[in-house]
């Protein structure tokens, strides 16, 4: 089986065990997940299947939006409600201020990622470092924060929500963190749902229980879905088997102009998605990234 699913991932189940139960279903064993969710969220998980895979890191450099809920006055050492209390302190917040806050940080900024967090150091995870009780140096990393809007305002248990959309890499978790350093009072994440993901809307997933129920092919799209904002190259039928042969094509075969170095191409031979590739203007050729699909294929 090979193609796209957009799931919902629901919540208290990690992002490898939505893939192990989309194995499962789809039986299947090339199956890849597109941005992980933590347990405690929930929304918009891309997953691949069969040779799509190879599309994952194309998916991961998309911007993503959320809706986070955010608690006041408590800090926690992996920045969300699941871990251990570390500090606990008095809120004197206004509406004026959280708003004036969140406004902070809009823009590009440096962000630094939670110590629970699936980063390797030195091949080691993160998460395993700080299970293990070590301490390391985290570097920051860049990130944007395209906007960030109030969505209810803080309550009685200094709670609030917000609508965030950021760019890759950005934590929401380091977020809330950054928030309650910045109010004085500190902040942890107590909910979260990704609405948006890779171009997909959460109106579009499915759960986990309908693929269950129902059966998982009716939800598959093809795998052209996941890349459809590259730019597209038609290519001949001796240009396919070039291509998936392992063969560069090169510009003026294809009659390419303006093209930016490195640049990512959906190579298709009539309706069919041989692969992705990419510009190399020193050789003015359209090299390999990946290959999906081969001129005369029999995928089912």
């Amino acid at each position: 089986m090979q193609g796209l699913l957009l799931l919902n991932k629901p919540k208290g189940i990690t992002s490898f065990s939505a893939v192990s139960r989309i194995k499962r279903i789809a039986n299947e064993k090339r199956v890849g997940h597109t941005g992980t969710l933590d347990p405690m969220a929930t929304g918009v998980l891309p997953i691949l299947l069969g040779r799509a895979t190879a599309l994952s890191s194309i998916m991961l450099d998309a911007d993503k939006r959320y809706i986070a809920k955010i608690k006041l006055g408590i800090k926690t050492d992996t920045d969300d409600i699941t871990g251990a209390v570390l500090e606990e302190k008095k809120v004197n917040v206004t509406e004026k201020e959280l708003n004036s806050v969140l406004e902070h940080f809009v823009g590009k900024q440096k962000q630094t990622p939670p110590i629970y967090s699936a980063i390797k150091k030195d091949g080691v995870r993160l998460y395993d470092l700080a299970r293990q009780g070590k301490t390391t140096e985290i570097k920051a990393r860049d990130i944007e924060i395209f906007k960030i809007r109030l969505l209810e305002k803080l309550d009685e248990n200094n709670e609030f929500s917000v609508a965030v959309h950021v760019s890759k890499g950005t934590y929401i978790r380091s977020l809330a963190r950054d928030i309650g350093e910045y109010l004085g009072c500190g902040a942890t994440l107590t909910g979260l749902e990704r609405t948006y993901a890779s171009g997909f809307d959460i109106t579009e997933c499915v759960c986990l229980e309908a693929l269950e129920e129902q059966g998982i092919g009716r939800y598959i799209l093809n795998e052209e879905a996941a890349v459809s904002f590259l730019a597209q190259i038609n290519v001949t039928e001796k240009q396919a088997i070039r291509f998936t042969n392992g063969g560069q094509l090169g510009f003026e075969r294809l009659h390419l102009k303006d093209v930016c170095e490195g640049q990512l191409f959906r190579v298709k031979f009539n309706d069919l998605l041989l692969g992705i590739g990419f510009a190399d203007i020193e050789k003015q050729e359209i090299g390999i990234k990946c290959i999906i699909n081969y001129p005369k294929d029999d995928t089912e």
